[in-house]
Order: C-alpha cells, then structure tokens, then sequence
C-alpha cells in the first residue's frame, strides 16, 4: 500500500516538476516520499519498500532513476533556491555557506571513493582517515519565522571531490582493472576549485543580486578569494601569523617604474592582538542563537599573498573569559561592521548541523550506489529531502506540529524545534490526512477503528 505525503508537502514538491520528464517525476515522488517515511537504512530498495511501492513498478526502474534517467542536479537546486529566496529580505545580500562533507562507505568498486580526512576521528595529535566520497556543499543560508534565533542551510549544490589519478610507472603496461573514478590531470579539481565552480553557477541564476559566501579556512585562500564572481563577497578566517600589508602610497607627478602593488608591512593578527598601541573595542554580538560579549580590534589591509591588490575588512577577535583562543576574520565587502563579519562567520555553523542531520536523520551516507551517475545523485538526494523537509515546515509545520507536540520537561531551554521534530511531523501530519480520507480519496473517513489500526500498521512496518 503506498503511503501518500501530506498534499501541502506534495505541492511543494512538485514545484520541482520541470526537472523531470513525466515518468522520472513519478519515481522522483515515490523516492522521497520512501526517504521520509524511511525508518532504516536508507538504500534505493528500502525506500522502496518504506514508500510501499513495491508493486507500483519494477523496482529496477528506481535504481535507474540516478543511474540513467535524464534529470540534472544543479537544475533541482535552481529551483530549491528560488523557494528558499523568498524567505531572504529583496533589500538584503544573500549570504551562502560552503564546506564539505565526508560520505563513509564501506565495499569495492565504488566509483569515486577513496581516503579522506576524517575530522571526527581526528584529534589533535593524531590525524585519521576514512574510505568514502568527500562532498563539496554549497548553501543558502535563510532565517525563518517559527525560530527567529536560529538560521538554516539549504544545500542547493552539490561537487563530488574526486582525487587525482596516480601515474602508471613507466613501462607498465595498462591494465585492465575497473576505473575507481579518480580524476586524470586534465580532470580534477581542489575542493576551493569546485566551491568556485559553483559560485559561478549561483551568480548567474541571481542576475546580479549581490551576495555574500562564508567559508572556513579552505574557502578562504586565494583559489577562492581571487576567483570571486563580480557581484559576490567573501567572509571567511585568516590564519593568525598572515602577512598583512598597507595600501600602496600614491605615485609622485613623474614618478619612474611599474607602480607598487602594496605597500610597507604591517603587523600580523597575533602581533595586533598583543599590541597595547590599538585598545580591544568590547561589544555583545548575537552569535549561535544568544548573546556573546567579545572583544575586537578591527582595520583594512591587503593580504597580498592570498587575495592580491583587493583591500580587506578585517577583525581580530578575543574571548574575554580566556575559554577561546584569539582568532581572525576577514571580508571583502568593505562595508561590513566587526560586529557583522562576526555573526556572518557564526552563521556558517548552519551547514554543519545541516550535515549532522542528514546523514543522522535521512541517511546520507547510507545508499549502496557504486556506478558514477547513481553515485553522483543519490546521496545529494537526502539534501534535496532535508531542503523540501525545512521549506515545508516554515510554511506548514509549526500549526500542525502544535496537535500532536508533547510537552518534554527535561528540554527546560529548548526554544524551536529540531529537524527531527520537523520530520517527525510531517510524518505525523501524513498520516493524518490519509487516514481522514475514505478509499475514494474523499474527506471524511468512513474507516471503522479497527481499518484504522490496521492501516497504521502496515505503513510502519513498511516504514520499518
């Protein structure tokens, strides 16, 4: 029996319907509709069977759904970022975040995977890898009205980082082993490579609307810095021993030779943050959903050796309680306050919890997909779920989810709801709506109790 979405959710979801031809379209509905009822691992026939579509079709034609069928990715983003837009002010920059992700995989043959650095593994004297595909996200960072603290990443974009093919020896014949999809030297592309790639795409479908991007440290240097579109802006960290310079000085009337590019040295963050010639200015900043007091010490400079002749606004920040070490920031919009490139950078933490949610939650990690085209669209999928799942619930979600919301007393600081309870919900409203209505797909169930029950049980043990 196929479990049907709440039709607000559907709705949503259609406005996706120029992606698709009609067949793909009806596959692309039974597999998010499996990814959110999906109660365990979320590989292409358990969303098949927690959708209980089982006998809609042959479930080979869902595995061609990302293996074959003629859909594009970065099209179902530019319409997920036409419906996130209208939460973001028309008088206001649109900020995006970029970062990447670790997609951990275990098995043979899967094209695109390999060793990356794991950052949860890691410490601090010991650095740890994993197998499986590094993810490139690129997201519109948005605040919507049931949770005025907090922002949200919807991923619009999606790069597979793929490392560089090793050389064969010379001599060595070519074997035949099957292509483990590393990127040939004509091919491959840094991960700052790929953020550019799609920042370029984003500038495009803006048509010159200004925006902003945040990026840690990766996203900071000069692949990005220097590669910016005409109508985008940086914020992202600077590593506290940068070499920093002053404007060039004006050239004198008859002045002789190519003109300077910069000018005298001055000092790095760390010598600026011990120096007692520039005193701390001491302000409370809204960072992480409350009120921070930090101390920052702010001034323009060039950064030549990363974003060239391009002057900076840049800060030095300080926690006045000593918990936090002191660190740098910098942006290329001249006219942001301190204040504002700090809870800029704060507001890049949105697109880790996205991560956190959707490989908890939605199972991003989880597809068995090995040939390139499945690998390339089924785990971005969960994305597109999670976005769709948030867009939803800040139109719908907060009314519906006050029915069935049970008040939890050891949450005593819990303010919003958390993405789960977003999917719990509409879940919950799913079931609802179907259960209201009679065979005829009518309001007003004439379901006896005992259908009731039996038909809530036969959606969670296909859900299971």
């Amino acid at each position: 029996m196929m479990i049907p979405l709440v039709s607000s959710f559907a709705e949503l979801a259609l406005s996706l319907v120029s992606v698709f031809t009609q067949p793909s379209l009806a596959s692309f509905l039974t597999l998010i509709t499996g990814w959110v009822f999906c109660l365990g691992r979320h590989t292409v026939t358990g969303l098949i069977v927690a959708a209980g579509a089982i006998e809609q079709k042959h479930f080979s034609s869902f595995h061609r759904f990302f293996s074959r069928a003629v859909w594009n990715l970065d099209s179902l983003g530019l319409v997920l970022l036409k419906l996130a837009l209208r939460f973001v002010p028309e008088d206001e920059p649109v900020l995006f975040a970029v970062d990447d992700t670790l997609g951990r995989k275990t098995g043979r043959r899967i094209w695109g995977a390999g060793m990356h650095y794991d950052p949860l593994r890691s410490a601090p004297d010991r650095l740890a890898f994993s197998f499986g595909h590094s993810w490139v996200v690129l997201s519109i960072i948005i605040r919507v009205p049931f949770v005025k603290h907090r922002f949200f990443a919807i991923p619009v974009l999606f790069r597979l980082y793929r490392r560089k093919a090793k050389r064969r020896p010379p001599g060595r014949p070519k074997g035949k082993r099957k292509s483990t999809g590393d990127a040939t030297p004509d091919e491959y592309r840094t991960r700052p490579q790929l953020a550019v790639e799609m920042l370029a795409i984003v500038a495009e479908w803006l048509n010159g609307r200004r925006f902003r991007v945040v990026g840690d440290s990766e996203y900071s240097g000069k692949s990005v810095s220097r590669e910016l579109p005409a109508n985008a802006d940086l914020v992202g960290r600077m590593p506290m021993d940068a070499a920093l310079y002053a404007e060039p000085p004006a050239r004198k009337p008859g002045q002789m030779g190519r003109p300077r590019k910069r000018g005298e040295r001055l000092p790095n963050p760390t010598e600026l943050a011990k120096s007692r010639k520039v005193s701390w200015s001491k302000e409370r900043v809204d960072i992480y959903g409350r009120k921070v007091r930090v101390w920052h010490k702010s001034f323009r400079a060039l950064w030549y050796n990363s974003a060239g002749t391009q002057l900076l606004n840049i800060v030095v920040v300080r926690d006045p309680s000593g918990k936090r070490r002191d660190d740098c920031f910098f942006t290329t919009d001249l006219s942001m306050k301190a204040t504002e490139i700090i809870e800029t950078i704060a507001k890049r933490w949105a697109l880790e919890v996205t991560f956190r949610d959707a490989k908890q939650s939605l199972g991003f990690e989880e597809p068995q997909s090995r040939t390139r085209k499945a690998v390339e669209r089924t785990a971005p999928m969960a994305f597109v779920v999670y976005a769709l799942t948030v867009l939803w619930y800040a139109e719908h979600g907060e009314a519906l989810r006050a029915k069935w919301f049970v008040k939890r007393p050891w949450y005593r600081k819990k303010r919003g709801p958390s993405f789960a309870d977003m999917l719990a919900t509409l879940r919950q409203a799913s079931w609802a709506e179907a259960n209201s209505l009679d065979p005829a797909g009518r309001p007003g169930s004439k379901k006896t109790p005992g259908e009731r029950i039996l038909q809530l049980q036969t959606w969670l043990s296909a859900a299971g």
